[in-house]
């Protein structure tokens, strides 16, 4: 498997307020740094805050509907 170093973001999980920041590094590569990632479609913050679970379940709503319609030909009732 190749790990391509340029699609690559480091995130550092804490709930401190960090001075300095830490380089990470994949060869002689930096990997750059990020506050969130999207794993299997989940928003992930640095400091593990829930607040992007409404993201997954608006998606997951819209996937449904859009099941329900394709199913019976018409809206569902919410």
């Amino acid at each position: 498997m190749k790990i391509n170093p340029g699609k690559s973001k480091a995130v550092s999980f804490t709930k401190d307020k960090v001075k300095e920041k830490i380089g990470y590094h994949f060869g002689d590569q930096l990997i750059l740094d990020a506050s969130s990632f999207k794993y299997l479609g989940i928003i992930i913050h640095r400091n593990l805050s829930w607040a992007d679970v409404n993201y997954s379940l608006r998606k997951s709503w819209k996937a449904l509907h859009f099941m329900c319609i394709l199913k019976n030909g018409n809206n569902m009732k919410h």
